[in-house]
């Protein structure tokens, strides 16, 4: 991504870990500074993570004063850190204005691979009120800034000790919803002056919001950069049940987000990946396995099959491991890369859909068995 697919003005009192290269050049050269310093400044936001001002020590103290007083610096704050049996931790923060998010660190079920995976969150609560989903019982509370997307990978990396392999935008919210800050995000994590990651490395997960699948696209269409790694919750294989577990379907029909989902840009070797959120006696017929090839059919893509994490309130059920092999085994069969993602960090809550930044002692209180 370039920095020319996003405003390059810096507005009054915009947070500092928000702001990209180019605003960084233009407050220094108003302030009257030599170009590099917008450089160096971006090195200890990014590169080292400082949480002051005050740790940017090659930077003279009066440029750093004027820095502070013109741009925020919002560090986030640790406020529970929880560990669960397979060793996910779930890091609940809070924000500058009192509001808690949660990031998840997942180690790899294979120690040699040696990977270590963090799940983003993009938004406090979330609007898309998929019926499987305890984040959507927060309702939508706003969006992150930029600044305080990138902090969670930062802060994460330091209590972990080591820098994340992987990100996915897979956390509390929607990112598409929050278009403008998921793409400033990007551009800050992608750029070589500071973290410097890989959109290979990069998932942005949608529930299916087809105008920001779209908007992201064209800013990769120019083949300039590669875009990250797209996976779609579609969790149905008819608009009648998805209409019913995840209405931003009614909005979006599955003809729509398919049709998006083969427009995605693809680098060589790259699929698109679709979560499939398994509910007994609601998508796990063998009438939906045998639908779901069908559907896919064109797409360079896999499918990640994701047993249900329960949490109390709505009427659904995990399907046995039975049912689910067998799901698995007609979608081989048909020719699909399919997996079974086994639920990480689920005795915390911190499995995929149980994010709800509630406290412990109310968590401990409504679990599922």
């Amino acid at each position: 991504m370039t920095a020319a697919a996003l405003p390059t003005s810096p507005t009054t009192g915009a947070p500092l870990r928000g702001l990209l290269p180019v605003e960084l050049a233009a407050w220094a050269a108003e302030a009257g500074a030599p170009g590099y310093r917008a450089e160096q400044i971006f090195r200890w936001l990014h590169g080292r993570a400082v949480e002051s001002v005050a740790e940017m020590v090659n930077v003279p103290p009066a440029l750093r004063d004027g820095l502070s007083a013109a741009h925020p610096l919002r560090p986030l704050s640790a406020e529970v850190v929880q560990t669960a049996r397979d060793g996910t931790r779930k890091l609940r923060w809070r924000t500058h204005d009192g509001r808690a998010i949660e990031s998840v660190l997942i180690p790899d079920e294979d120690e040699a691979r040696n990977r270590l995976t963090l799940c983003v969150s993009s938004q406090v609560g979330c609007a898309i009120d998929c019926r499987f989903c305890a984040t959507a019982t927060l309702g939508f509370g706003r969006h992150l800034g930029a600044d305080e997307i990138v902090e969670q990978i930062y802060r994460s990396a330091a209590l972990a000790g080591r820098r994340p392999t992987n990100l996915v935008f897979m956390g509390m919210g929607e990112p598409l919803h929050n278009f403008d800050n998921l793409t400033r995000a990007l551009t800050l994590l992608e750029h070589p002056w500071g973290a410097g990651f890989s959109p290979r490395r990069i998932t942005v997960s949608t529930a299916g919001l087809v105008s920001g699948i779209e908007r992201l696209a064209a800013l990769f269409r120019n083949g300039e950069t590669s875009a990250p790694n797209l996976a779609i919750s579609l969790n149905a294989t008819t608009d009648e049940v998805r209409d019913r577990i995840m209405p931003i379907n009614k909005r979006w029909p599955i003809a729509a987000l398919l049709e998006a989902a083969r427009r995605w840009p693809l680098s060589h070797g790259r699929r698109v990946t679709f979560e499939y959120v398994l509910l007994a006696g609601v998508n796990d017929a063998d009438a939906d396995a045998d639908r779901l090839p069908r559907l896919l059919r064109g797409i360079p893509a896999k499918v990640n099959l994701i047993p249900w994490n329960g949490f109390a309130g709505p009427e659904f059920a995990r399907p046995s491991a039975e049912r689910i092999r067998s799901f698995q085994e007609r979608l081989r069969t048909a020719g699909v890369a399919v997996y079974i993602r086994s639920p990480r960090g689920d005795d915390i809550d911190a499995a995929c859909g149980q994010l709800a930044a509630r406290p412990a002692a109310e968590l401990a209180t409504i679990r599922t068995a």
